[in-house]
């Protein structure tokens, strides 16, 4: 089994802290402690890009999507994607994919899914496209379309790693019909701040790629955006879910955007 490296803070787990979890370590409270020291608001923008994947599952499972892939999946918190979709959907057909082995620990809670549906976990880092796609092929029908959700993690992938490349690869297995789904943090608004954060992360051995509007939308390039397009993730179909609490209360230093497959 994987061992679980408590030396240095995994977004993951500084994730599931912020959405106060109890699968985290006391070095991802750490420097989740700064984070929130820089911009008090961090656990409210982790609870609006959740609430970005709940709306955005809906609207596809209402279009007729009945396959989805999660990339960066992070610690179960309910209700999960699954649940999102076969609520709609039960015969939905859904593949997590995480490479935090502590994701991996919890796979069982992320697998209870309908009896017509199918939920599966998968172990595997977005930087290695090929393994995802080997492993989604056996549970997912790349003949049909399939949502490929991003949430929340191409901001932890550097350019040096290739993060428009390695988009670009998964997209070029999907079909014609599939969607990619994204939300990823910016500098846009708060630039003094994401700075300081950029450098603390860093220290700490995390990465930390901040994009502009302009970096972000590159991810849809040859995609057709769904309205109302790229927009800050709380503002993308407020209709289809409930208000997080706070999402008001000053700037969301994130996009989030849908897209189709021609």
């Amino acid at each position: 089994m994987t061992e679980i490296d408590t030396s240095k803070p995994h977004p993951a787990r500084m994730y599931d802290w912020y959405l106060g979890g109890k699968d985290n370590y006391p070095v991802d409270e750490a420097m989740g402690q700064q984070m929130l020291a820089l911009d008090p608001r961090v656990p409210v923008m982790a609870r609006v890009n959740r609430a970005f994947m709940h709306r955005s599952t809906r609207w596809l499972a209402r279009q007729g999507v009945r396959q989805f892939l999660d990339v960066g999946t992070g610690i179960p918190t309910e209700p999960n994607l699954h649940q999102i979709a076969q609520r709609i959907a039960p015969d939905a057909r859904v593949v997590y994919c995480d490479n935090d082995p502590i994701v991996l620990a919890h796979a069982a809670a992320l697998l209870r899914g309908t009896e017509e549906g199918v939920t599966e976990y998968l172990q595997a880092d977005v930087r290695d496209p090929d393994a995802i796609v080997e492993g989604a092929r056996k549970i997912l029908d790349f003949s049909a379309p399939v949502a490929l959700s991003l949430v929340a993690l191409l901001h932890f992938v550097s350019d040096e790693d290739g993060a428009h490349e390695l988009v670009g690869r998964l997209l070029s297995e999907l079909p014609s019909g599939s969607y990619l789904v994204m939300t990823h943090a910016t500098a846009d608004f708060t630039p003094e701040e994401s700075a300081a954060a950029t450098e603390k992360l860093k220290a700490a051995g995390v990465t930390l790629a901040l994009r502009s509007r302009d970096e972000f939308t590159r991810f849809f390039d040859g995609l057709e955006l769904v309205p109302p397009g790229v927009e800050v993730p709380h503002h993308w179909h407020p209709d289809l879910g409930d208000p997080v609490a706070g999402q008001d209360d000053g700037v969301i230093p994130g996009y989030g955007a849908v897209g189709r497959k021609p």
